[in-house]
């Protein structure tokens, strides 16, 4: 049995044979490190799931190259802004749409209004960059 918990304060880890972890509190970029490094024997199939809330816009740009990330909105909107061989694209997302990234393709958002989004992460080899 498990106990009930909140997304927005602890993760969940998608692994190999379908299993289901519950993850420490995310606590800034060197989480996200460790975590990757954690589960580094899930592979490409590993899967992050977080839900997070935004008020500003996103300072920087972000890529996952081994697998496809989902983005659901949850309340709020946000403009999800992406990248694919230096052309740019759009889609507004407002609550109950979702959008892919795709593999190597970067992305962004604009923050219309406050927005609480739900992510589904091949985390494995994530890059940043500044916007």
């Amino acid at each position: 049995m498990s106990d009930a918990r909140k997304l927005s304060n602890n993760p969940i880890h998608l692994g190999l044979g379908a299993t289901a972890e519950v993850q420490s509190p995310i606590t800034g970029m060197d989480w996200y490190a460790a975590y990757v490094q954690d589960h580094a024997s899930d592979g490409a199939e590993a899967r992050l799931v977080a839900e997070h809330t935004f008020s500003k816009s996103w300072d920087s740009w972000e890529m996952h190259p081994e697998g496809s990330e989902v983005v659901y909105c949850i309340r709020g909107s946000m403009e999800l802004i992406q990248e694919k061989d230096g052309a740019q694209s759009s889609v507004m997302l407002e609550q109950g749409m979702y959008a892919i990234n795709e593999p190597g393709v970067w992305h962004t958002a604009n923050v219309r209004e406050s927005c609480t989004a739900l992510f589904i992460t091949a985390g494995k080899g994530t890059e940043h960059r500044p916007r």
